[in-house]
């Protein structure tokens, strides 16, 4: 059985909570990623996703004064490395997510997209 050690991504896009949701945005984009963890001082304090984008979007507010911090999903449920695939994709199904932190001693040290976890249930079927 995987772990999510090993289909993770470990690259991650990693932000702070005073950046703004714009800046966020165009480096998801310069990144073709979907999310980025929020990382205070190294520690993970949350995740800002495409959906958390959209909402401020249609919340009309302006991408160049609203923070990341007032619309990322703040402490959110991680797994170490060590964790399986399988846990993961339940997490994700049971709470209607597409990504998980991966922490180690609270550092964000990887991400698991639905994607990720799509590629490894039809490698292990």
């Amino acid at each position: 059985m995987s772990s999510v050690g090993e289909i993770m991504t470990s690259d991650v896009l990693t932000v702070d909570p005073s950046d703004t949701i714009g800046e966020t945005a165009q480096k998801m984009v310069e990144r073709g990623v979907s999310s980025a963890v929020v990382s205070d001082y190294g520690t993970l304090v949350g995740i800002v996703t495409e959906r958390d984008l959209t909402r401020a979007v249609a919340g009309r507010v302006h991408s160049s004064e609203a923070r990341v911090r007032e619309w990322m999903t703040s402490d959110p449920i991680t797994l170490t490395p060590g964790a399986t695939a399988e846990e993961a994709a339940k997490i994700m199904l049971d709470n209607g997510f597409r990504h998980v932190p991966i922490v180690d001693d609270g550092r964000a040290v990887g991400i698991v997209s639905i994607r990720d976890v799509a590629r490894w249930s039809t490698e292990e079927g």
